[in-house]
């Protein structure tokens, strides 16, 4: 018999796992393992608190398994957690581990709690790769999946508006239990008069069957929503479908519009689960219920009203998230509320490039289904009210120089307001064109200016306006000239040019939207804001061959013509092969591309090979396979 504390203390130090000994009603860390402390690098644990001591864990499930042991007496097993721990130099590690938090009892009473774990991230991650190169494994996704991911990206929305004064995003998860379609959906409609409709519903079984209706009453509603009709004309309309349509009865929705300038709120809940809202403090709250009737049931739609203060958010849900298995309705309720406030102020899994929003619609999901799993769709919506972005207003001298300034001021304010990289790209694209022209057409004078307005209106559609003072010309029938306009309106949905004595206005719009994420497939990459441009600059390639070259920054009207002169002289006028990598080019327009094609024909002319190259997805490869001088991709 061992009588000295200290020893047994020691042979606790050298279990070569993860060991935590929390004692109390407050689980003060009363001993941790080497290997404990060295993934816990730097901090105090003695005598503290489980929860100071893990917290950066708080949000993650880890400490509330801990006081659920110490409350309830039961263990709990955790099997691959995903989790994210902070590092004394701030980075964030990210590990798996399986685990079991014990109660320990003494003499029949409870004195604590005792944790083991493993850290098993190594294992997952050769799983991981394993299962991305099994042949099986793409064949099975391919045979049990391929028919869902059509139809929901058929059926569900492409994407979620991006709007003054509101935040959204959305995902959906498919059952684990069923491989076929199911038939949840959302949707979010924006209205004439500024207000957002938002929509979750649940058609009853799963297949074929279930997603056609499903598509069907989104089609019903979406289109009575953006004629401006109220909350009970379309639920009627929908109702009236539902009646007619057997597999339609019974279907559930949550319908709530929002009014994101003042907050106000209308919903029902025809059969559905009641919004939740997270306030900016980290407080929820549940809507009361309106008592709604289920689609084609006979019941009513009553309407109740309420109240978004700035920076509440508002969570739609399908009841899938709440009847996971061994969850009551009450606790799941609980835990989902708690979850999302912890997502929703970053408290959770580690991603600080994304909205609180986008938080709520991923993390929630993968933190409370790890536990307990699910056997039914689960669909996320969810809009924060957020500041008002001013509208951009630029005027700037009439000088090529200027352009780039301007297209890196826009790329700022689009990236405020919640553009995509994409969109960003083709507005900075298109606006940079008639940039281009305004400047020519205003003129050489000292004091000549071009001018631009950008506007984000309530239905998520951009408008520019770019004026200038100068006179009108005619598109030149040139050869490698009048691109650029024909360029813009490719990028944009529509472009219109006026002019008059006074002046030229050139006017774009763009819709602007954000995927959602289907949990079961590869999430889409994050939104980049759009940075500065880096200088521009012509680079050798390894090896210091003169015409294998790079070009990198901007390849527009204040450097295309240095551009065109610097590759000639390198190639000797067009009579020495050369290879041109476009990949670092971050802007060309169409005095870039007008300098491409010159320095193309010298090439043709002198019979001596020109290769133009540029990596998929850059802004070289888009503008140039928009004006066939390199192949699409």
């Amino acid at each position: 018999m061992v009588d000295d504390p200290s020893l047994v203390l020691a042979a606790v130090d050298q279990v070569p796992f993860i060991l935590a000994v929390c004692e109390g009603p407050d689980l003060r860390v009363l001993t941790l393992s080497a290997a404990t402390r060295s993934l816990l690098a730097g901090r105090e644990f003695s005598g503290r608190p489980i929860g100071e001591v893990l917290s950066d864990l708080a949000g993650q499930q880890f400490v509330d398994a801990y006081h659920d042991v110490y409350r309830t007496g039961e263990p709990i097993n955790g099997r691959e957690w995903r989790a994210h721990i902070t590092a004394p130099d701030g980075s964030v590690h990210e590990m798996f581990a399986n685990f079991t938090i014990t109660p320990w009892n003494v003499g029949g009473e409870r004195r604590g709690v005792i944790g083991i774990g493993f850290d098993v991230t190594e294992a997952v991650r050769q799983r991981q790769a394993a299962a991305e190169r099994t042949a099986h494994l793409e064949r099975r996704y391919a045979e049990s999946r391929e028919v869902i991911t059509a139809l929901q990206r058929e059926l569900l929305p492409a994407g979620l508006p991006v709007l003054p004064g509101a935040q959204l995003a959305a995902s959906y998860l498919v059952a684990e239990a069923d491989t076929a379609a199911g038939g949840d959906w959302f949707d979010a409609v924006a209205q004439r008069d500024g207000r957002i409709a938002l929509i979750v519903g649940d058609v009853v079984g799963h297949g074929v069957t279930a997603s056609g209706v499903m598509g069907q009453l989104r089609a019903v509603l979406q289109d009575r929503l953006e004629e401006g009709a109220g909350i009970v004309e379309a639920l009627t309309a929908a109702d009236r479908f539902a009646a007619r349509v057997p597999a339609a009865h019974a279907t559930t929705v949550a319908l709530v519009v929002l009014d994101p300038v003042s907050g106000e709120v209308a919903y029902c809940t025809a059969g559905h689960p009641a919004p939740l809202v997270v306030g900016p403090t980290g407080a929820t709250r549940y809507l009361p219920p309106t008592d709604g009737a289920p689609l084609g049931t006979g019941g009513a739609f009553p309407v109740r009203h309420d109240n978004l203060g700035p920076g509440d958010l508002l969570l739609l849900y399908s009841d899938g998230i709440l009847e996971r298995p061994g969850r009551d309705h009450p606790s799941s309720a609980a835990e989902l509320a708690q979850v999302a406030a912890d997502s929703a102020a970053g408290r959770a899994l580690h991603d600080p490039a994304a909205t609180p929003v986008e938080r709520v619609c991923s993390q929630t999901v993968e933190l409370l289904v790890r536990a307990a799993g699910h056997t039914d769709d689960i669909t996320l919506l969810a809009v924060q009210r957020v500041p008002v972005v001013a509208d951009l207003a630029l005027e700037l001298p009439a000088q090529p120089g200027e352009l780039r300034a301007a297209r890196q001021r826009l790329g700022e304010w689009l990236g405020q307001i919640g553009a995509t990289a994409e969109d960003a790209f083709a507005l900075q694209h298109a606006v940079g064109e008639l940039l281009a022209n305004a400047v020519e057409h205003a003129g050489t004078a000292p004091e000549a200016t071009v001018t631009l307005d950008a506007t984000l209106n309530p239905a998520g559609v951009v408008l520019v306006s770019i004026t200038d003072g100068g006179q009108w010309r005619e598109p030149q029938q040139q050869v490698n000239r009048g691109r650029g306009l024909a360029m813009a309106a490719q990028l944009v949905s529509m472009l219109k040019v006026d002019h008059d004595a006074t002046g030229t206005v050139a006017r774009v719009a763009k819709p602007l939207s954000r995927p959602a994420r289907l949990l079961d497939l590869s999430a889409a990459g994050p939104v980049v804001a759009a940075d500065g441009e880096p200088p521009f600059r012509i680079v050798e390639q390894a090896g210091g061959d003169e015409t294998r070259v790079r070009v990198e920054g901007p390849l527009d009207l204040s450097t295309a013509a240095l551009a065109r002169r610097e590759l000639l002289r390198r190639s000797r006028g067009g009579t020495i092969p050369m290879t041109v990598d476009l990949s670092g080019v971050t802007h060309l327009s169409s005095a870039g591309v007008s300098a491409l094609h010159h320095i193309a024909g010298q090439h043709a002319t002198q019979d001596a090979p020109l290769v133009l190259d540029a990596a998929p997805g850059t802004p070289a490869q888009v503008i140039l396979a928009l004006v066939a001088l390199l192949p699409a991709r």
